[in-house]
């Protein structure tokens, strides 16, 4: 079990290694290009602040890259309440450089972005493959209830793993229920798990 609090993941391909068991990020900033959130842990990022970069000449950024390898496994990435914002070099070139909010690593890679705002520079398809038809049946990929211009879900992919969810689905993916304990709740007095509508 880990849990990091106001911490900065300053990178560009693959920043930030959630690999392995249950992990909690609350207002961090997360900086990166390609599959820069990626791993296979348990883990809910609550809060943070995530800037995709400029990538290489003829890149494209990917925010996750979940890599769960079998369904029975009670691994994936839930961000609730974060801010998709471009870092500083990527924001004057947001025009000329695709970026997604994910792509299947693991044949079944699982991810739900809720409750965050996105902006406008998000591909209004939502999500990239990783090599042609690989994990997009297998794959879970959910949205629930996020805002701003990179929100909208009418053009998203049509991939059967992708669905747009509920309140009920998505608490699921909250801090208490993902990651098995109420000892995980922050003590703030905000109440960010009980209610999600």
């Amino acid at each position: 079990m880990s849990t990091f609090y106001s911490c900065s993941f300053e990178g560009y391909q693959d920043t930030l290694y959630t690999h392995s068991l249950r992990q909690f990020y609350r207002e961090c900033d997360i900086y990166g290009t390609v599959d820069f959130i990626f791993g296979n842990a348990a883990v809910v990022l609550q809060n943070c602040n995530i800037y995709p970069r400029l990538p290489l000449s003829g890149q494209f950024n990917t925010i996750t890259a979940q890599g769960r390898t079998d369904p029975n496994q009670n691994t994936g990435t839930s961000i609730q309440n974060a801010t998709i914002k471009a870092a500083d070099d990527l924001a004057p070139k947001v025009g000329t450089v695709q970026t997604y909010l994910g792509r299947p690593w693991k044949e079944y890679s699982r991810t739900v972005f809720m409750q965050s705002f996105m902006d406008s520079f998000i591909n209004p398809a939502g999500w990239h493959e990783w090599d042609g038809n690989f994990a997009l049946s297998t794959l879970y990929y959910a949205e629930y209830n996020n805002r701003g211009g990179g929100s909208n879900t009418v053009n998203r992919v049509t991939w059967p793993g992708y669905h747009v969810i509920g309140a009920t689905d998505a608490a699921n993916f909250t801090v208490s229920n993902f990651l098995s304990g109420d000892d995980w709740i922050p003590q703030s007095g905000v109440p960010y798990l009980s209610g999600l509508t």
